[in-house]
């Protein structure tokens, strides 16, 4: 019915085909404002422009049409497909601009029929569209079908199959109402004003993290450990909801950390780790925020390794998309970095004279699983296990149960500075 990715929509005649030539000349150069009113009713859609960007945690796809496009958005299960229905619409890009990446292992599309068109989307897990919105060209040549995906968990995705309707050709706006809700995965019943807690533990799956120097334990496993021991002992405070990025031992990239921590509308991202240094002597924790220029060259060296966590797991490691000059985000960041700085400094208030820390024990460098602009975020590395002493206690269920409790502290000591200061 409709054909891969790689081959343009026919025309059905002559005329079409010419009236779409000449509108893809004009749009070349700038002037499909002026002809846009020659356009009949009758005449397809002409998608002149596509592009894709992000990862497996994120991925947006940007359609330029030479006018706006009505469309509706369907989710179909077994295989786990987003379709996207357009009216007739003549594909004109090339098909390398909207080959898949990200979240998608395969796109497709084309003609339906003399009246429609249809955009097939299979991902590689279950994905929501959490903006689906059309918007007018800043250069006045037409309008743009922006479609920002991101993963979900299984449960939200059958809930978006089953509640779907397909008799109604949503209009654009409902399409975007109806693409704002899911989170993965949520934290239990977390009541209006809670304090929401994302406990990550660092690495899983393919990605052990370092080796235990005696035991030849596997860092993943002793963040896994800490990390549910942190979140089961946060959720007994009133008021405080804490949440796993990840429950077994599974892999999650950088940014999906990232961004189940912002879907879940989290107050604080809390990161565990326990890696390895070649100088064996250095023991103790370390707390780590984000700066764009590391503090030392340890932190530096730290921060890199980490960030090729996904090149481990064989994941495309994707730059951010720039953004555009927006000072309100960068207010926000600024923001957040000071929180960020405010509960290391509660961290280690907490350890001071209770645990042992190395030599300036707060450090900062370019983490990417710390790079949420809106969400306060810590690399704790409990200590080291390159070190045979610090290896015993990363593994003594006793000193971790001293760790976490010194740990929800200095999380309660930090939400009551928030509170006092009105946040």
């Amino acid at each position: 019915m409709f054909k891969r990715a790689r081959i343009a929509a026919k025309s059905a005649g002559r005329r079409s085909t010419f009236a779409r030539r000449i509108l893809t000349a004009l749009l070349a150069v700038g002037l499909l404002s002026a002809v846009a009113g020659s356009v009949t009713a009758g005449d397809p859609l002409l998608a002149y422009g596509a592009h894709i960007v992000g990862d497996d945690a994120r991925t947006r796809i940007v359609i330029d049409f030479d006018r706006e496009p009505r469309f509706s958005v369907h989710y179909i299960a077994n295989p786990e497909r987003i379709v996207i229905d357009l009216p007739a619409t003549a594909f004109g890009f090339p098909a390398k601009d909207l080959a898949a990446r990200g979240l998608f292992k395969d796109i497709r599309y084309g003609k339906m029929d003399e009246e429609s068109a249809r955009i097939v989307l299979t991902t590689a897990g279950p994905v929501k569209l959490a903006l689906a919105k059309v918007q007018a060209d800043e250069g006045a040549r037409g309008h743009r079908l922006v479609l920002d995906a991101e993963m979900i968990d299984k449960q939200a995705f059958s809930e978006l199959v089953k509640t779907q309707s397909w008799n109604d050709r949503a209009s654009n706006d409902q399409t975007e109402a109806a693409q704002t809700t899911s989170a993965i995965p949520a934290p239990e019943k977390a009541a209006p004003g809670d304090f929401v807690i994302a406990v990550d533990a660092g690495h899983g799956g393919i990605d052990t993290g370092a080796i235990g120097v005696d035991t030849k334990t596997e860092e993943k496993q002793v963040t896994l450990a800490f990390a549910k021991a942190l979140t089961e002992r946060l959720n007994k405070e009133p008021g405080i909801k804490a949440f796993l990025t990840r429950e077994d031992d599974e892999f999650l990239s950088l940014s999906q950390r990232v961004l189940i921590a912002r879907q879940n509308h989290a107050g604080l991202f809390i990161s565990l780790h326990a890696d390895t240094l070649k100088q064996k002597d250095i023991r103790g924790a370390t707390v780590y925020t984000i700066s764009d220029k590391a503090s030392d060259k340890l932190a530096a060296d730290l921060a890199e390794r980490e960030n090729l966590s996904d090149q481990i797991a064989g994941k495309e490691t994707v730059a951010e998309p720039p953004e555009v000059a927006d000072i309100l985000l960068d207010l926000t960041r600024r923001e957040t970095q000071a929180f960020s700085i405010s509960l290391a400094e509660s961290v280690l208030n907490s350890f001071k004279d209770q645990v042992g820390t190395i030599n300036n024990p707060h450090r900062h460098a370019g983490f990417r699983v710390l790079q949420a602009p809106d969400v306060p975020s810590i690399l704790l590395e409990l200590g080291f296990l390159s070190n045979a002493d610090d290896e015993k206690l990363l593994l003594d269920e006793t000193w971790r149960g001293k760790i976490v409790g010194l740990l929800t502290d200095a999380v309660k000591r930090y939400r009551a500075a928030v509170i006092a200061n009105g946040g």
